[in-house]
Formats: structure tokens, C-alpha cells, sequence
């Protein structure tokens, strides 16, 4: 019980500004394109430094290479929760249009603007490093095969031209911050306390205004369009329930050994809500976009419920 209370307190201030930033978008304080400004200026912007500056503060390059084996546990937890979405569409026979926001609902996550948040919050700075693990991993899945499952999957049962692929979107600022961040301790290069106070001070900020963002993302979407639908259940339940088992059945199984955080955080993650993009993906594909958007919305409220019930029966 003390575990459960001690992660609901933890998660208090990240529903609290969250519903700042839902109020003051319902209230007409932001403008149409600020909450898409607001995106690229976490994406671009502050997020690369955060990463920049913590990967020099929190990692070494012994504990760099101990790390590398993560990315084994990830990934194979990613394909099995590939296969076991293939088979649950196939299963309940989702039908055109909707089978892509469900594969993708069930293994990629919002790591950003609510994951890496609510990691800091339950784990602390020091989790950072596990966090980059997973957030490389989710960054991987959800442009390459997540975005091609979502862009070739039509409304008409037609599968569309999937989306010319773009190699850039493997290399996202934030991933490009780690990067960098990686060849500075590589190669032991100085960083300037000038040039560590100023990022630090731009980093400081991605907290805060991924949570607002999230507020404005479900202000825009409209709680009053939330409905649950035999598709909708089934996929929420893929999000919140297979997703996080097959992460802790495969560290369970073949895990032994790794660090407390690691497997906490590997596990929170896969717990995390959906995609915000999976909207605009779906509409790329002739989806049906309505229906990314509710699973979006419903994941986001959620998470509120669920990561406590999942932090309390990690232990």
C-alpha cells in the first residue's frame, strides 16, 4: 500500500500541470499553433540538451558498455509484442484502417512528453541512462516498421503507397543530443561550466512543458469524443496489459541481473500511453483517424490509473 501511495504522489504533479495545460487551452490562452511550436520546441530544442548534459553527468564509459546489453532486451521485447498484436488483429478481426493505430498502440509508446517525465519522476535522474535504452528502441520501432504498418493501412481495405521512407526520422534531435553527448565522453572532450549551466538551464524546462503540451493534445482532441468500442478495449488492453508482460516475462525469463531501475523502467515504459502522432499517421494512410485520436486520448487519461497499479506489483 505504501509503494502504491508513494507512486500516486509521485504522479501528482504530472496530472496537476497537465490539467494546466488542458484549462488554459480550453480557456483560449494559447493561439491555434502553439501547441505544434511548443512540440518542436521540446523535440528540437530542450530535449537535446537535457540529453546532452545528463548522459555526461550520469554515464561513464564502463557503465555505457554495460548498457548496450539493454538494447537486446528491448528490442526482442518489440518484436514479441509485434507478433502478439499481428495475432490479436487477426483474432478480433479489426477491421481496415484501424489495424495500424492498434499494432502500433500495443508496442510503441509516448516516451517523450509523458514517458521520460514520469520516469524522472517515479526513478530519479539516475534512471536517465535506461530511459535512453528504451526511448532508442521506441524511436527505431515507430519509424521504420511502425510507421510503414500505419501509412499502408486504408480505411478501404486497399492498402495505400506507404509513406516515401525518411532517414530522418530515425534521427531525431533528442537522439542526435544522446549521440553527440556519446563522442564527448568517447573521446573525453571538455565541456565548458559555462556551456553545462546554459543547457542545463534549456533542459530544465522539457519537463514542464511536455506536460502542458499533453494538456493542450487533450483539450484539442475533447474528452466529450471519448468512447470505448470492442476495437478501443481491445487495444488499451494491448497498451496497459500484454505490453508490460511481455516486457516483464522476458526479464524475468532472461533477465537475472540487472539493476533494479532498469527493469523498473524498462517495464514503466512499455506501460506508457500511445502515440500522440498516431493521428497524423493514420491520416497519412487513409485511416481511420477518429479512432487514433480516441485510443490516444483514453491511453493519456489512463496512465494515471494504471502506472501506480504497475509500480505497486513491481515491488
Amino acid at each position: 500500500m505504501n509503494i502504491f501511495l508513494t507512486s500516486i504522489s509521485s504522479i501528482i504533479p504530472i496530472v496537476v500541470i497537465i490539467i494546466l495545460g488542458y484549462v488554459l487551452q480550453v480557456r483560449g490562452w494559447f493561439a491555434g499553433d502553439f501547441g505544434d511550436n511548443l512540440s518542436k520546441l521540446i523535440m528540437n530544442v530542450a530535449l537535446p540538451a537535457s540529453i546532452f548534459v545528463s548522459v555526461l553527468k550520469y554515464l561513464t564509459l564502463d557503465k555505457l558498455v554495460s548498457l548496450s546489453g539493454g538494447l537486446l532486451y528491448t528490442f526482442g521485447a518489440f518484436i514479441l509484442t509485434y507478433i502478439v498484436a499481428y495475432i490479436v488483429v487477426k483474432v478480433f478481426k479489426v477491421p481496415a484502417g484501424r489495424r495500424g493505430t492498434v499494432i502500433n498502440t500495443f508496442v510503441n509508446a509516448n516516451t517523450i512528453f509523458i514517458g521520460l517525465p514520469l520516469n524522472v519522476a517515479l526513478f530519479g535522474d539516475n534512471a536517465l541512462p535506461y530511459f535512453l535504452i528504451y526511448y532508442i528502441t521506441n524511436t527505431i520501432s515507430t519509424w521504420t516498421l511502425g510507421v510503414y504498418i500505419m501509412t499502408s493501412d486504408s480505411e478501404s481495405g486497399k492498402s495505400e503507397v506507404a509513406a516515401k521512407f525518411d532517414w530522418k526520422r530515425l534521427l531525431p534531435a533528442p537522439l542526435v543530443g544522446f549521440l553527440v553527448a556519446l563522442v564527448f565522453l568517447v573521446l573525453r572532450i571538455p565541456v565548458p561550466s559555462f556551456a553545462t549551466s546554459t543547457l542545463t538551464y534549456i533542459g530544465d524546462i522539457v519537463t514542464p512543458l511536455s506536460l502542458i503540451y499533453i494538456g493542450i493534445v487533450l483539450a484539442k482532441a475533447g474528452l466529450n469524443s471519448i468512447r470505448f468500442d470492442k476495437d478501443t478495449i481491445v487495444t488499451l488492453i494491448g497498451r496497459f496489459v500484454f505490453a508490460p508482460a511481455i516486457m516483464f516475462a522476458l526479464l524475468y525469463l532472461v533477465g537475472k541481473g540487472l539493476p533494479s531501475d532498469e527493469v523498473k523502467t524498462f517495464i514503466v515504459q512499455s506501460a506508457a500511453p500511445a502515440l500522440a502522432v498516431l493521428p497524423i499517421l493514420a491520416s497519412q494512410g487513409d485511416g481511420d483517424v477518429e479512432f487514433a485520436t480516441n485510443v490516444v486520448t483514453i491511453s493519456t487519461v489512463l496512465f494515471v490509473v494504471v502506472i501506480p497499479v504497475v509500480v505497486t506489483l513491481l515491488g
